[in-house]
């Protein structure tokens, strides 16, 4: 057998939200935007189809230049790649290596602690707060002269739950300047916490700050894998350095361009999320589940022992959901005719339950 890292034995692979087998199955399980693409973007993407016989621009100049201007930023400043996590891994390889460590809340983005084992870091894992929460005092009380890098996602994934500016700065002033904290944002377009933390004010006042982003959700192009991270030029420089050539297609940064030129439509579609996000929400309270606060495109059940249960009631009932064994399930916002399924399926669970 040939040499293989040790170390990897320690992590399960990443695991992808169930794929429906049928038809009449409906997938709530990837966090992805119900809608299809708009006619505008799949014009631009139909065009470009056309050179895909020529490699990418690995700058990706043009959209760069147009990522700078919307974050106010130096287009130095901007380093794309195939998804937030993707352009999340060059964080960590360019900052932690072995003898350092990745701290992260937990439960959060699954894919921290590959990402840091993957680059040979030690993961450290912060449990939430009873309230779904990042526990920001005991993230503090944990950190070490081995700590090298901090994410901290807002809104969480998978509870949703949010942090406030005043909280998250806070943190930071207690963080040592030399370790770079990481505000992942995948799901920021959905946020309408009025005092939420703000990545990019956050970046601009403390230079131990990079804010990532994405393209996948509320943009709708998650089969285009395409993501960026706001850094000092410094570590925007070494990120660059460890990106995988060529790994933005140009189907992807065109998709982007044109998405951004349609962000007034793309808004109409996040503001109906939103809204299904408040009747699921309410829907489920009213059925009798303890359903947290989120700011996010999904909802979180906290659900312990009971977790396994209920998500083979759901699969029953041709609902694929987002089930953590022994804590919870993450059901994705879906279109109105996906949430109803999930509210059926989840008020049929709950009636077995008390027969």
């Amino acid at each position: 057998m040939v040499k293989q890292r040790s170390a990897l034995d320690s992590i399960p692979a990443y695991k992808q939200g169930a794929m429906p087998s049928t038809s009449d199955v409906v997938k709530l399980s990837s966090n992805e935007n119900p809608f299809p693409p708009l006619a505008s973007v799949r014009a631009a993407v139909a065009e470009e189809l056309e050179r895909i016989h020529l490699y990418p621009s690995m700058a990706a100049p043009e959209l760069t230049s147009r990522v700078a201007t919307l974050q106010g930023v130096e287009p130095e400043n901007i380093v794309f790649g195939a998804g937030s996590v993707e352009v999340a891994t060059q964080l960590v390889q360019a900052s932690a290596g072995e003898g350092d460590e990745v701290m992260f809340a937990w439960r959060s983005f699954e894919a921290y602690p590959i990402i840091a084992i993957g680059a040979g870091a030690t993961p450290v894992q912060v449990p939430l707060t009873a309230d779904e929460r990042h526990d920001l005092d005991a993230m503090v009380d944990a950190i070490t002269d081995r700590t090298a890098i901090i994410f901290v996602c807002n809104p969480n994934n998978p509870t949703g739950a949010t942090l406030t500016h005043a909280e998250v700065r806070a943190f930071i002033t207690r963080v040592p300047s030399d370790v770079l904290v990481v505000i992942d944002e995948a799901y920021e377009h959905f946020n309408r916490d009025a005092e939420t933390a703000i990545g990019i004010d956050l970046y601009r006042e403390f230079p131990n700050v990079a804010v990532l982003h994405t393209f996948s959700k509320a943009y709708g192009l998650a089969g285009l894998r395409i993501g960026y991270a706001v850094a000092q030029a410094d570590v925007a420089a070494n990120l660059r350095k460890v990106s995988v050539p060529f790994a933005v297609s140009a189907l992807a940064q065109t998709a982007a361009l044109a998405s951004l030129d349609a962000e007034a439509e793309l808004g109409e579609r996040i503001d109906d999320i939103v809204s299904e996000r408040t009747r699921v929400t309410e829907e489920l309270r009213a059925q009798g589940w303890n359903v947290g606060e989120s700011q996010a495109n999904f909802v979180w059940l906290r659900l312990g022992d009971d977790t396994e249960r209920i998500d083979a009631g759901l699969t029953g009932s041709g609902v694929l959901a987002r089930a953590f064994p022994g804590e919870g399930i993450r059901i994705t916002i879906g279109s109105p005719e996906a949430n109803g399924r999930a509210l059926a399926a989840l008020a049929g669970v709950r009636q077995e339950a008390t027969r």
